[in-house]
């Protein structure tokens, strides 16, 4: 669930527990993860061939040299395991992850005796007041209507079928995040899914459409080199590294990465949830 902020945001609305997605998303993720490694070599010529003077420039990095303050990092790796044995154990204690990891931050700050200017300049206030400011524009439009009316249209366009809405959700998100961020994508999304979840879906199927736009919405953002924040810095470092890597370049083979992943998908949602439900 804290891996990406989409899944923070259908997790909140839809009060899934961090176990929750752990256990729903985990496998997907790790059957995508092999099959683009398998094919990885048949995308990338000469992946395996690598010159031994790079490798040998690899290994006389002394990693040792990049840590400032073993204490602080021995002190922070043991609040991490902390804030992931919370986040599942939440549902046992009774304890919001948001508020799993505040405490843990809190911890930190209260140990770690850095000076506010230290880590409260990598807190990104802009996201912060953007999220703020998109959610009171969705609260509007869920006040007025709208969402109510999309949400009608959206199953009668599918006439009722759970399984047609959930391949439908899945491939909208995956096009639409792949050109626009995902975060705002999702935020407009979950009041439609809510509607369309508390409507047509069965008890049996009352979270499939969940996951649907949970794995449209952050899978969808390898399709194009702005789908993601992800991609762009990684974009800005090759560039930087003298390894730029155009637009075009990157959406040839985001189109086969994500048309096998939402494929995976696909197939992984009709299986466990309609087929062996």
């Amino acid at each position: 669930m804290v891996g990406d902020p989409p899944n923070i945001i259908i997790g909140a609305r839809k009060s899934l527990s961090f176990n929750a997605f752990l256990v729903n998303m985990a496998p997907i993720v790790a059957i995508v993860m092999l099959v683009l490694l398998a094919v990885s070599p048949l995308m990338f010529r000469g992946l395996s061939s690598v010159s031994a003077e790079r490798v040998a420039d690899v290994m006389s990095l002394q990693e040792s040299e990049v840590i400032r303050d073993r204490r602080l990092l021995i002190r922070c790796g043991v609040v991490m395991v902390v804030v992931l044995v919370g986040f599942i154990l939440a549902p046992t204690i009774h304890i919001a992850p948001s508020l799993v990891a505040l405490l843990g931050a809190g911890i930190l700050i209260l140990t770690s005796r850095l000076e506010q200017s230290e880590y409260l300049s990598n807190v990104e206030w802009d996201t912060l007041l953007f999220m703020v400011g998109l959610f009171i524009m969705v609260g509007a439009l869920l006040k007025t209507g709208v969402i109510k009316i999309l949400g009608e249209l959206a199953a009668s366009f599918t006439g009722g079928n759970v399984l047609l809405t959930t391949m439908l959700i899945l491939g909208v998100s995956t096009l639409v995040s792949g050109f626009i961020d995902n975060v705002p994508y999702v935020a407009t999304m979950t009041p439609i899914v809510s509607h369309l979840a508390s409507t047509i879906a069965g008890q049996s199927h009352h979270h499939v459409l969940w996951w649907s736009l949970a794995l449209g919405g952050d899978l969808g953002g390898n399709l194009t080199a702005v789908g993601s924040s992800a991609n762009i810095v990684m974009l800005g470092i090759a560039m930087r590294s003298g390894n730029p890597i155009s637009f075009w370049e990157f959406t040839r083979k985001g189109i086969v990465v994500t048309t096998i992943s939402t494929a995976l998908c696909a197939v992984y949602l009709w299986l466990r949830y309609f087929v062996l439900a």
